[in-house]
């Protein structure tokens, strides 16, 4: 089962994932898909752990999550916007070959039974990059988001914390 939570910026997206998949099952798992860049974002990092558990199981993917040992487990992926910028980053800004990449771990990571919460980011409805690459990027994430949506099973938006179901 897949459900896709997407929103903007400290919409609450992770915490209402986190309390959904605790209401699954007792000890979930966190998969973490960011590479720390910097002191700043360490800190968001080490907010994130905070939150969470000595019941959580934590992986930390750079990409190839379908490789985890993830069969029959609820798990939170946090998040698809920092899954992307790896491929992004290794594909040298190449939009088709990031998306085809990202697709096709999708697609691997569905025939695993198991429950995951995907959580991502809406780009598009904040301000427009103002480079070349951050458009080629936001366009990026748009398409990502759309194929997660399309094979989700659920899919909610959430905004200022509160969950707007757009799939059921």
């Amino acid at each position: 089962m897949l459900i896709f939570i997407t929103g903007g910026v400290r919409s609450g997206k992770s915490a209402y994932a986190q309390k959904r998949v605790k209401e699954l099952c007792s000890y979930p798992v966190y998969v973490a898909t960011a590479k720390i860049w910097d002191d700043d974002f360490q800190e968001r990092v080490k907010r994130h752990q905070d939150d969470r558990g000595p019941e959580w199981t934590n992986f930390e993917a750079y990409r190839e999550l379908h490789l985890l040992p993830l069969q029959g487990r609820h798990a939170v992926i946090d998040c698809v916007t920092l899954w992307l910028t790896n491929f992004f980053m290794d594909h040298n800004n190449d939009i088709d070959l990031s998306l085809a990449d990202f697709k096709k771990e999708i697609d691997q990571l569905l025939e695993i039974p198991g429950t995951f919460f995907i959580i991502s980011n809406e780009l598009g409805m904040g301000l427009h990059a103002d480079t070349p690459v951050g458009r080629k990027f936001a366009d990026l994430q748009g398409w990502a988001n759309q194929y997660v949506a399309a094979k989700a099973d659920e899919a909610v938006f959430m905004v200022s914390g509160l969950p707007l179901f757009l799939k059921q």
